[in-house]
């Protein structure tokens, strides 16, 4: 089944161990699914988990939906089982978490092409999506981000960030600021699919919402999620309206008709219309 890997507006995260949470996932009809070996599992469950995980690649039908696997950081003693294990899935991809050189990209790259040669599966099919979530990885982001032409994302991990740092997270979210907006900045120079941080508090969907708003407008793509509930408010937000759709679709017609007579910036509905604003349009036409 081929899948859209482009339209990532919600990544929810699910424990590796739980195959029922990983069942109760692909009911949810959500963009992505991240079945976890990293913090959503404990130590003892690891082996467990890649059993799990395999299991369900082999054996569920995800629908539309991408089946990612988030692996334990590349340098710890857990990384290398984790690939070794999983990749008779076959999954679509793999989260690189507390990603912090183009190494550590490359090496799993590298495992990934090795695989697919031996296998005989298309090569690059298996995508990579590293999360910025410390200091250094923030530093190193660019070259993170061209280490491999598997790369199809960056994550951003706030919590994780400010951790490392030794900053007080806040709800202004002034102290991880520059590393959110150096995440996305650096994925759209690279083409790359931006995905947006964690909201923790499961009680405040308000707040969530907010968050998602406020991603968005920074250019994100799309929300790291942790539960069900926030699933239906990232794909809402994260899609172009209907109104917003129709403006688009107005924008670029009437670009190619100022065109047509010669036109550079045009007027419409009382605005100029320019280069930029066309583009703009034009990646909402995508999305939609």
């Amino acid at each position: 089944m081929t899948r859209n890997s482009a339209l990532r507006r919600a990544l929810l995260f699910m424990p590796g161990d739980s195959l029922p949470k990983i069942e109760k996932a692909i009911g949810l009809q959500v963009d992505s699914i991240v079945m976890d070996l990293e913090d959503g599992v404990a130590f003892s469950r690891k082996a467990e988990a890649r059993r799990v995980i395999v299991t369900a690649l082999q054996t569920l039908d995800f629908g539309r939906s991408e089946r990612l696997v988030r692996m334990n950081p590349m340098g710890s003693e857990l990384a290398e089982d984790d690939l070794r294990s999983t990749i008779t899935g076959r999954p679509d991809g793999y989260v690189l978490p507390k990603a912090e050189f183009a190494e550590q990209v490359e090496a799993v790259a590298e495992f990934l092409a090795q695989e697919e040669r031996a296998r005989g599966w298309h090569a690059g099919q298996i995508k990579l999506l590293p999360i910025i979530e410390t200091a250094l990885g923030v530093v190193n982001v660019r070259e993170i981000a061209g280490a491999s032409a598997r790369v199809d994302a960056l994550l951003f991990g706030a919590e994780d960030l400010a951790g490392d740092m030794g900053a007080v997270r806040t709800s202004a979210g002034w102290e991880i600021f520059y590393a959110r907006s150096a995440v996305v900045t650096t994925a759209k120079a690279y083409r790359l699919t931006a995905i947006d941080m964690v909201y923790f508090d499961l009680h405040n969907m308000e707040g969530f919402a907010d968050e998602c708003r406020t991603g968005r407008e920074l250019a994100y793509d799309g929300k790291m999620v942790i539960h069900p509930r926030q699933v239906e408010i990232a794909q809402h937000i994260f899609a172009p309206s209907l109104e917003e759709i129709s403006r688009a679709r107005r924008i670029i017609e009437a670009n190619d008709d100022a065109q047509t007579r010669g036109l550079g910036a045009f007027a419409l509905d009382g605005k100029m219309v320019d280069g930029p604003v066309v583009r703009m349009a034009q990646q909402v036409m995508k999305k939609a």
